[in-house]
């Protein structure tokens, strides 16, 4: 166990030592937030007043709730899994400068070096995802504030999950990456793909028929539905109460993915919880069994 928090506190010391890692980490969140904000925020807003017939009378103040709550939520749903990917890059980093093959001459086992990147990757993205979700509120709380407290117990869990989900999921990845180039290629890869099919760029409402049932199976799909559900929900309901028909608000729900449907039966909150949990538990585990392998391997030579 010392030896572990020994890894552990190296690992996220260099981490945050590195200040182009750490603030590009740090930073993309903030600019997601700036763009979205700034070129997202009119078109959220555009598609939800189209969708209230003309002459309704609007609340533009809970209009705005559920627009940042969207933003917020596309925010969290993408930086909780690309800043994991990037603070486990100093897994791949140490094989390249060597560091890896130091250590591995040393008595530490090679299960407690692989879990001392995990864990530390998943301290650092957990740092900053909450750096993000602290400033996500605070524009929230400028333009419109409708979260409860248990909404925000809520999105803290989620992103907890999500994260530990993002760090799993690289460090399988991270695994098997051994140069500069690999780790800017996966790097470039997923920042640029990853809120494309988890729906958080565009809702996956929007998608084609085959497009749904493709990424219907794959867990960041439900991990964006749950943070749309606890950033919006708050503000869609009060949208009801202010006088905007049941079916219409319903209407907006589905469009932005707070329901989900998986092959036109819509998943509840829990099942997408159960989904989330069980692709981190699955991920961890063939991490788990590959470093088992690798160990086992390096025992016979």
């Amino acid at each position: 166990m010392k030896t572990l928090n020994i890894l552990i506190r190296r690992n996220i010391k260099l981490f945050f030592k590195d200040k182009g890692m750490f603030f590009t980490s740090l930073i993309t969140p903030l600019i997601l937030l700036v763009l979205y904000a700034t070129f997202l925020g009119n078109v959220f807003e555009d598609s939800f007043r189209m969708a209230i017939p003309e002459g309704m009378k609007v609340d533009d103040n809970i209009l705005s709730g559920i627009v940042g709550g969207q933003l917020l939520s596309s925010l969290l749903a993408v930086s909780c899994v690309t800043v994991a990917f990037c603070s486990n890059m100093l897994m791949v980093q140490d094989k390249v400068t060597g560091a890896a093959s130091d250590i591995s001459m040393t008595p530490v086992k090679g299960s407690t070096l692989a879990f001392g990147y995990y864990i530390s990757s998943f301290i650092s993205t957990m740092i900053i995802s909450l750096v993000a979700l602290a400033a996500g509120l605070i524009y929230i709380g400028v333009i419109g504030w409708y979260l409860t407290f248990t909404d925000l117990l809520l999105i803290v869990l989620d992103v907890f999950l999500l994260v530990m989900f993002g760090t799993a999921l690289s460090s399988v990845i991270n695994h098997f990456l051994s140069t500069q180039g690999q780790i800017s290629a996966v790097g470039s890869i997923v920042s640029s793909m990853y809120g494309f099919i988890c729906g958080a760029y565009m809702p996956i409402s929007s998608f084609g028929d085959g497009v749904q049932k493709v990424v219907s199976f794959l867990p960041g799909t439900y991990a964006t539905s749950l943070l749309r559900n606890h950033c919006m929900r708050s503000a869609l309901d009060e949208f009801e109460a202010s006088g905007i028909p049941a079916e219409i608000v319903e209407g907006m729900a589905d469009t932005v993915d707070c329901n989900l449907y998986f092959f036109d039966k819509e998943v509840s909150v829990p099942i997408m919880y159960l989904v989330l949990g069980t692709s981190v538990v699955l991920l961890v585990t063939i991490y788990v069994i590959i470093n088992y392998r690798k160990n086992r391997k390096k025992c016979r030579i």
